[in-house]
């Protein structure tokens, strides 16, 4: 059952590609299904057919939405939805904005997975309840896709600071202000960006700064 398709699984985990391969052989028995675990890869396996890309966020040699333009010019038609991690209200936008055909999270069900798959192949995109909230939002309330828009530009500095691996003295000493302020800075982008961990912060950087 199924149509005869090929779906290249790009995720550095084994055991990631393994456990949606065997998803997707349940409706799409006849499709041939191509791994890679790096970006090169990604770029390599593209010389072939490919109809749709599970596509890792976080993909060694890639790892930024530059991804979706180096794949779009290999292969301009193909379907890419991106899996990951990470918080869709955090990053799915900025990755479909980029051209991407979907966000897939990747604790979402099978039932999930194999609409998502399908919505992807029959129309060209995929997107969950929660990510058209949020499309709403950003045409109703005009809330920025971008989250770093919501910072000032101090914010934005002290942010990139802390993403270098600065501590709040040696942001202090050099912006000239007090540890304190640093302190208030620093619970504002978090607030703001709704994190909690300087971790998360460089993601963020990662992912919007491209």
């Amino acid at each position: 059952m199924g149509d005869k398709i090929k779906i290249l699984l790009a995720d550095d985990h084994s055991v990631v590609r393994h456990g949606i391969s065997l998803i997707l052989r349940e409706v799409y028995g006849n499709a041939e299904i191509l791994h890679a675990d790096n970006f090169n890869e990604v770029l390599l396996k593209l010389k072939e057919k490919v109809s749709l890309i599970f596509l890792d966020i976080n993909l060694p040699g890639g790892n930024s939405p530059k991804m979706i333009e180096k794949i779009r010019e290999k292969n301009s038609k193909v379907n890419i939805l991106m899996f990951s991690a990470y918080d869709e209200e955090q990053y799915a936008l900025r990755y479909i904005h980029a051209g991407a055909n979907g966000f897939l999270n990747k604790d979402s069900s099978d039932a999930e997975i194999l609409l998502a798959v399908r919505s992807v192949l029959k129309t060209g995109k995929y997107i969950s309840p929660s990510i058209k909230e949020k499309i709403l939002e950003n045409v109703f309330l005009k809330t920025p896709i971008n989250p770093l828009e919501t910072l000032s530009d101090r914010e934005a500095e002290v942010a990139r600071l802390l993403a270098k691996g600065e501590g709040n003295l040696e942001i202090a000493n050099r912006l000239n202000i007090q540890m304190t302020t640093v302190s208030t800075y620093k619970n504002r982008i978090f607030e703001k960006l709704k994190i909690n961990n300087v971790v998360s912060l460089v993601e963020i950087l990662k992912i919007y700064n491209n």
